[in-house]
């Protein structure tokens, strides 16, 4: 299968559907979004981002299952993340990103690592986003470095952030140092990656999990993130929604009439 990614922001062209008919669970096109954290032109970690990214479509491509990726490069997004941190509301091509991002069977997260940590702008962006909007999304977790001794910022910061998000990264992350590139045990560990990758995928385990539990998770105020799903109704006739927006509750009121 060619590995061809579309770019974030998208066009309502490129978007809209061709056929208002939604097609069969199992036989809908799956959705790879991949995240790079990086800003360098090329950049490590988008390179490594594409060869998982290539082969989760070469596993799905086996099992015959369509599948498509877009591609969210965080550098160009750099100042619309920064003003959405400050003001809470992401707009103009940030807001698409998201989008894209909600409507993912699967992901692929990869990072260069800066002062020992994750790039702060992943961090960022990670912080602006809905905590509901990747629950049980399986994710694909990668770093980039220039020396092995920062292998273990994957485990260390990566995975508790997206545990965080209760999402579901797959069990083998990938890690690459300057020296992993020419040798052949970098590919073995990408394919490995894959492999969970497009299994989680091809099962539909998000929605298998969010469908039949959606409103069992404690939700953030408002979130709305479900692809799909129309805004959360609020009942502003409980005792606490009275107090909250500053009447009084039925309760107070019957004590007072006592």
């Amino acid at each position: 299968m060619t590995f061809e990614p579309s770019r974030v922001p998208a066009t309502a062209a490129d978007t809209a559907p061709a056929n208002t008919d939604p097609m069969p669970a199992d036989t809908a096109p799956r959705r790879i979004v991949v995240v790079n954290g990086g800003t360098s032109v090329p950049s490590s970690s988008r390179r490594l981002a594409d060869r998982i990214a290539q082969k989760t479509l070469d596993r799905l491509a086996a099992r015959d299952i369509k599948a498509t990726v877009a591609i969210i490069d965080l550098g160009p997004l750099a100042g619309e993340i920064a003003s959405a941190i400050v003001t809470g509301h992401p707009q103009g091509d940030l807001l698409t990103a998201i989008q894209t991002l909600a409507a993912a069977d699967g992901v692929v997260v990869t990072t260069p690592v800066y002062k020992a940590g994750m790039s702060g702008l992943l961090k960022s962006f990670v912080d602006v986003l809905d905590n509901d909007l990747l629950i049980a999304t399986p994710i694909a977790l990668g770093a980039t470095a220039g020396t092995s001794r920062h292998a273990l910022v994957i485990d260390d910061q990566l995975r508790p952030l997206f545990a965080f998000m209760r999402a579901l990264p797959v069990p083998t992350s990938v890690f690459a140092a300057p020296e992993d590139w020419g040798d052949a045990s970098l590919g073995s560990r990408i394919d490995r990656t894959a492999a969970e990758l497009a299994a989680l995928v091809a099962s539909s385990v998000r929605s298998a999990i969010t469908d039949q539990s959606w409103d069992s998770y404690q939700h953030t105020w408002g979130g709305n993130a479900r692809p799909g799903s129309s805004p959360l109704e609020i009942d502003f006739n409980t005792d606490l929604m009275r107090l909250a927006t500053g009447g009084s509750s039925r309760a107070g009121r019957e004590i007072g009439t006592a």
